[in-house]
C-alpha cells in the first residue's frame, strides 16, 4: 500500500478506486433506494460523497499527469472513462506503470 501512495500516479489510480466505488454506490444503492424505497436522504449523503470523492479524483489526475507527462488526450480519456459506471476499473489497467520497480 505504501508503494502506491509513494506517488502522484499511485494516489490518483487510488482515488480512481474510491470515486468509482462511490459512484457504483450512488447509482445501484443510493438511488434505488430513493425511487424505489422512498428514502431519498441515500442519495443526499452518498451523493455528497461521490461529490467530493470526485473533486479529489480531478486533483490527482492533474497531479498525475504532471508527474508521469501524460497528455491531455489521455486525462481527459480518464475523466470520460470516470463518467462510466465500473469505468475505474479501466483506469486501473491503463494508469499502471508498464515497468514498476520491484525491489528483491
Amino acid at each position: 500500500m505504501s508503494e502506491l501512495l509513494s506517488t502522484a500516479v499511485g494516489r490518483f489510480r487510488l482515488m480512481s478506486l474510491l470515486e468509482g466505488l462511490s459512484y457504483v454506490l450512488l447509482m445501484g444503492v443510493a438511488m434505488p433506494l430513493k425511487y424505489i424505497a422512498g428514502f431519498p436522504e441515500a442519495v443526499r449523503v452518498v451523493g455528497s460523497l461521490h461529490g467530493a470523492l470526485f473533486i479529489f479524483f480531478v486533483l490527482a489526475l492533474a497531479a498525475a499527469m504532471r508527474e508521469a507527462r501524460w497528455s491531455l488526450a489521455r486525462g481527459a480519456w480518464f475523466m470520460v472513462l470516470s463518467m462510466i459506471p465500473l469505468g475505474a476499473l479501466v483506469i486501473e489497467a491503463q494508469a499502471r506503470p508498464t515497468n514498476p520497480q520491484v525491489e528483491p
